[in-house]
């Protein structure tokens, strides 16, 4: 069975990631993309998905592992009765083919090491035909073939549609063995020195990790989510992945189980942010560039998300093969989302293109007419209902938040042609900000409550109405806003820790159309740090934030949800909404 969520290792070659276990097992990659279909699936069942082991003889768990340095090479070491070894894991950056390294290096003494391959293609459904050609072991089936090349010391054999192979390492040993996947229609890849490409990954990694600003008390932490983010990256397009997996629940057992294997519109302000605090302009760039690819086209066909090479079709599919993360049904493929009309997402592209103005990046005149072209859809379409942030599948409402980020879109739409001189209906803007602004205030704060709600009418709060200071939408000392920070942190409190929205009545059910409860939200958690900053509590957001930042696991890689009451991660991971959220309160903390 696999780990809990919290005991898995990110290895990546920004085109695609592996996650490694305590116990020694890749129990999930895709080839070769994130979005690809799987070779490892274990994650989503039991080893018959897919999962590679490598570990000694009757060892269980590893007695400890960590990252190099700044880099995302995993070290992993074992202490057994015989010796210690060291096992190396690691993806180089992508020259021809996507390969997995794996070195197995003897510390001390002389340790029996396995290894079980057990290779299931298109989402664990595909037992691949295997054959021995030219020291290589290789797995085809359909477009995909899979190569594996391991020292000549390792024996191998075939048992129960696996591959096993068995060595011994004696202290200062270093056994390489190297998996490569290619169409299936190509020949043999190239062969690769093991050894070469780990000094060449820690040496990029270590480069690329020093450009971080970042100075404050959280150093470690910050640093490590930037690497993250990094990883998240598809590196040809510029695009980032909301999390490596799919299907990792959001309840044990439970049924909000999605995708994240996708770029979320929602997410580019706080990733762009969260890049140029770092000081990684040429991926904030490139992230830039990435979303007006997407986007183009008519204003009325904007999704929420796309692929990471601006793909539109991402139809969601039931993989009912699949037993789900410990029992956890169904498994999705796929997000249904896409199609949903959330009128946020508006808000969050204007937000991102001023911020990137701001940043220094020029405002073309493409670009500009982009702008208008968005800008005069939200005009229509502002006063409409949506499924908003969260992503409901209950119905449309008039979702506050979604309201908030039309008013944002105008705000920064009339702010860049002040700055730009760019020509546009600017007074039309500028009503069009003060309508949304006076609707929202009319319809979206309860004064009973002395809080804005999740959506006009209702007495449902939501973290996200946090935005109303985040976002400029309110000046911090209102008492609009200081309200609604107080009913969040006390109404949505789950355990310590902060929820997105109520969940498990049937009013709320109605809502998201899904049953069953959820954990913390920790992004959302990381925002009432933001506001609690915002409104002069800083000594509560620091001791807020050391709380939820503390919830990453013992390699800095946190999930999108906590579970107070079991104690472990839940949801997709590692998220870049987490990391991203982290790192921008990290700063808001400590600014210098």
């Amino acid at each position: 069975m696999p780990g809990r969520i919290e005991d898995y290792a990110l290895i990546g070659d920004l085109q695609t990631a592996a996650l490694v276990g305590r116990d020694g097992s890749i129990d999930w990659l895709c080839l070769p993309r994130f979005d690809s279909p799987t070779c490892f699936a274990a994650l989503l069942g039991d080893d018959e998905q897919g999962h590679w082991r490598l570990a000694p003889v009757g060892a269980t768990v590893c007695t400890s592992r960590s990252y190099r340095g700044d880099s995302l090479v995993l070290e992993t070491l074992w202490e057994t009765p015989t010796g210690t070894v060291k096992v190396i894991d690691f993806m180089p950056q992508r020259d021809a083919t996507p390969d997995v390294m794996r070195i197995v290096e003897g510390v001390s003494g002389s340790v029996p090491m396995r290894a079980e391959l057990r290779l299931r293609f298109d989402y664990g459904r595909v037992v691949p035909w295997m054959r021995r050609t030219d020291h290589h072991r290789v797995a085809v089936a359909g477009p995909d073939s899979v190569w594996v090349r391991g020292h000549s010391s390792i024996h191998t054999y075939g048992k129960d549609f696996a591959t096993i192979g068995e060595f011994t390492v004696k202290a200062g040993e270093r056994v390489p063995i190297v998996l490569s996947w290619l169409p299936s229609h190509r020949s043999s890849p190239p062969r690769q020195d093991a050894e070469k490409s780990l000094q060449e990954t820690l040496n990029a990694w270590q480069e690329w990790a020093s450009v971080s600003k970042y100075r404050g008390p959280y150093r470690d932490a910050v640093v490590r989510s930037l690497v993250v983010l990094k990883a998240l990256t598809f590196e040809p397009t510029g695009g980032i992945v909301a999390a490596v997996t799919a299907s990792l629940p959001e309840q044990i057992g439970g049924e909000r189980n999605w995708d994240y294997r996708f770029c979320w519109l929602r997410d580019s302000t706080m990733t762009l942010s969260a890049l140029l605090c770092g000081g990684y302009v040429e991926e904030a760039s490139a992230w830039r560039e990435w979303l007006l690819r997407a986007i183009a086209g008519d204003p009325a066909d904007l999704q929420t998300m796309y692929g990471v090479g601006g793909e539109r079709r991402l139809p969601e599919t039931v993989a009912d093969w699949l037993p789900g993360y410990e029992g956890s049904a169904p498994v999705r493929f796929g997000n249904a989302a896409v199609d949903q009309l959330q009128l946020d997402v508006y808000g969050e592209v204007i937000d991102t293109l001023h911020l990137a103005m701001v940043a220094g990046v020029p405002m073309e005149r493409h670009v500009w007419g982009l702008v208008k072209a968005l800008m005069s859809f939200l005009e229509q379409h502002w006063q409409e209902p949506d499924e908003g942030l969260w992503e409901v599948r209950g119905g449309r409402r008039h979702f506050v938040h979604s309201k908030i980020m039309c008013w944002v879109a105008f705000d920064r739409a009339v702010k860049m042609a002040e700055a730009t001189g760019m020509p546009g209906p600017v007074a039309r803007w500028r009503a069009a900000r003060d309508a949304v602004h006076a609707d929202v205030c009319a319809h979206g704060y309860d004064p009973e409550l002395g809080s804005f709600t999740q959506s006009y009418g209702s007495k449902d709060l939501d973290a996200a109405t946090l935005f109303v200071v985040k976002s400029g939408f309110l000046p911090p000392d209102d008492p609009r806003v200081v309200g609604t920070v107080e009913a969040v942190r006390k109404h949505l409190d789950h355990g310590g820790f902060v929820r997105r929205y109520s969940t498990g009545t049937a009013e709320d059910t109605e809502v998201d159309g899904l049953s069953g409860e959820e954990g913390a939200f920790l992004a959302c958690s990381f925002w009432l740090v933001d506001a609690l900053i915002a409104i002069g509590r800083k000594d509560q957001a620091r001791e807020l934030f050391e709380r939820v930042s503390g919830l990453s696991n013992d390699l800095g890689l946190i999930s999108e949800e906590w579970d107070p009451e079991a104690g472990r991660q839940l949801g997709n991971t590692p998220q870049a909404f987490t990391h991203v959220a982290l790192v921008n309160t990290a700063f808001q903390l400590d600014p210098n």
